[in-house]
């Protein structure tokens, strides 16, 4: 199996850079051949990830998430696997050109750095360990991905104001349908990062005997949480609609931004034995 976890993880970014051309091929060229092929070449990218994630953790026997470029690997699936979900949802497949870049780049770096751990602490080997992180990784994915339609909506939205119609207004969907979009991300979010939150709550104590739930990035994770089960709550009940909800959107991320860089950075807690 040694043999073909380095072959998929050379075959992975050139899977996804093939991907990522068809879908500009669709977007900017118009072709009737990518179109039609476009989805289901994501849908064997995916599949050929999600077999090369699921043999990486059987071969090294612990999921593929103990180093930066494993979670790497994994969030470039994260993200590539949401994008499919809301193109499926929404059945609008103009933006993935957008998206998937960010799939690739993850997946590109990764695979240049990604390294063989054989031996690795023995919490990392848990299931549990990978589903939380796992979880979380989605939950940010679904994140990046409603922050980008929100700013995508929030761009064409000025540019239908200024009365500036260009290439952008004739390819991206309405604003009903990049709002559509971005919402789903921001419920995949909440979902989650919900899961996530749940998972550590339920393993750690049976792992720890002392566990601290005053930890910088806990916190940061449920605020975040908190935040797009307000934004959901004044969807449906205060009947909040397109600006509010996309800025919304973009403000989540940068808080995600924050909680992913400057607290793990400059706070210490819980979080650091990994």
């Amino acid at each position: 199996m040694g043999v073909f976890i380095d072959i998929v993880n050379v075959v992975l970014p050139a899977a996804y850079a093939v991907v990522v051309w068809t879908y500009g091929k669709a977007f900017f060229g118009d072709l009737p051949w990518a179109k039609a092929v476009k989805s289901h070449m994501l849908q064997s990218a995916l599949a050929l990830h999600f077999l090369f994630l699921v043999v990486r953790t059987i071969e090294f026997n612990h999921p593929p998430v103990t180093t930066i470029f494993e979670i790497l690997t994994v969030l470039a699936f994260c993200v590539a696997l949401a994008y499919w979900i809301i193109e499926i949802r929404s059945h609008s497949t103009e933006t993935g050109y957008f998206i998937l870049n960010i799939a690739f780049f993850f997946q590109f770096v990764s695979s240049i750095f990604i390294r063989d751990l054989l031996e690795v602490p023995e919490i990392l080997q848990s299931s549990f360990f990978g589903l939380h992180v796992t979880s979380a990784l989605l939950g940010y994915s679904a994140i990046t991905i409603s922050a980008v339609y929100g700013f995508l909506y929030l761009m064409l939205y000025h540019r239908i104001k200024a009365s500036k119609f260009g290439v952008i207004y004739e390819k991206l969907p309405n604003l009903e349908t990049l709002e559509r979009m971005s919402y789903t991300g921001f419920k995949m979010a909440f979902l989650f990062l919900g899961l996530a939150i749940l998972v550590g709550f339920l393993w750690l104590p049976q792992t720890f005997l002392e566990v601290s739930y005053i930890d910088p990035k806990l916190v940061g994770t449920i605020v975040l949480w908190l935040l797009y089960g307000a934004g959901i709550l004044a969807k449906r009940v205060g009947d909040w609609r397109g600006r509010r909800v996309m800025i919304l959107s973009v403000c989540g991320f940068w808080i995600t931004i924050f909680s992913m860089s400057i607290v793990n950075i400059w706070f210490t807690g819980f979080h650091s034995f990994y």
